[in-house]
Order: C-alpha cells, then sequence, then structure tokens
C-alpha cells in the first residue's frame, strides 16, 4: 500500500492537512487500514522534500493546509495510468512464515500449516459475514469498503487454498 501516492491521489481534489488527508484516506480504503497521524505527517514532508507538494498556507488553529505542485499533479496523473508493479511482491508473513516451518528441524510444520488455515478460515467468515450485512447497492463509503472487502475475502479464499497445497506437500514429502 503506498500511503505516499494516495495521499498525492487526495490531496489532487483540493488543498487539506494532514487530519483531513488521514480522515480521507481511511474513510475511502474502507476504513481497513488504519494511518497513523505521524505517518501522514512524515510523509507530508517527504512530498514536500521531494517538491511535489507545497503548503498553501497555515488556519488560526496552526494547522498547515497542503496541495500539489505541477510536479505532483503529474506524479499523480502517471499513478492513474500505469499499473501497480507485481514484479517484487510484498512480503508476506504467512508464506515466510510457512517455509521457514517447512524448512526448520523440529517443527512440525503441518500443525503450523493447520493453525494458520483455521485462522484464515476464521478471518474469511468474518469478512464474508460483514459483506452480507451491507447494504445493497452499495454506494460511496460502503462502496469504498465492498471492493475491499471483495479483495479481502479472495486473498483470503486464495490463502486457504495455498495453504491446502502446502500442507498436501508436506504430507507427500
Amino acid at each position: 500500500m503506498s500511503v505516499r501516492q494516495s495521499l498525492l491521489a487526495i490531496l489532487a481534489e483540493g488543498e487539506q492537512y494532514g487530519y483531513q488527508l488521514r480522515h480521507e484516506f481511511e474513510l475511502r480504503t474502507g476504513r481497513t487500514w488504519p494511518i497513523n497521524i505521524g505517518q501522514v505527517y512524515t510523509t507530508l514532508n517527504r512530498l514536500v522534500r521531494d517538491g511535489l507538494v507545497e503548503e498553501a498556507g497555515r488556519k488560526d488553529d496552526g494547522s498547515v493546509n497542503y496541495r500539489l505542485t505541477y510536479a505532483g499533479r503529474e506524479e499523480v496523473d502517471q499513478w492513474w495510468r500505469s499499473a501497480v508493479d507485481r514484479a517484487t511482491p510484498n512480503r508476506d508473513e504467512v508464506a515466510i512464515k510457512v517455509a521457514l516451518a517447512a524448512t526448520a528441524p523440529g517443527v512440525d510444520a503441518i500443525s503450523v500449516v493447520q493453525r494458520q488455515k483455521a485462522e484464515t478460515l476464521r478471518v474469511l467468515q468474518g469478512y464474508t459475514k460483514e459483506k452480507r450485512a451491507m447494504p445493497h447497492p452499495a454506494q460511496g463509503d460502503d462502496l469504498a469498503r465492498l471492493l475491499v472487502l471483495d479483495s479481502l475475502i479472495f486473498s483470503a479464499e486464495a490463502e486457504a487454498r495455498w495453504l491446502d497445497l502446502v500442507e498436501q506437500r508436506l504430507r507427500a514429502r
């Protein structure tokens, strides 16, 4: 998840200060990935340093409004036009743990896999239950949450299938 690109995309819609950006990010990602306000301001400072964002004035309470520069707008436009690079995958803690368990002496890797699969299925059931409880048709904030839930459900289903495959391979060795 690119907080940097997300903040730039939100700023492309107009000036905002840090707490507004945090609120918008969380709202528009279905409140799935809470973001620490410190991370927002650290990212904003880097964006200012990199010439993509600039201060647009201060409010009476001292909060700083930020806006995109021309270079920032170009970067957002480029982000929308390009696909997310999957050639370098994110580190997946489950995959790392399973791979290490399968190769570590004295570790019952099948038990590790079974415990993880039980947890994955528990989480999948929670996502599915939440999705069923949503209003249909989903709009606005509900649409953002629905899209994120769909992604999480597909990911959990894929992880459960992968864990089945891992268990088969471990039993076959």
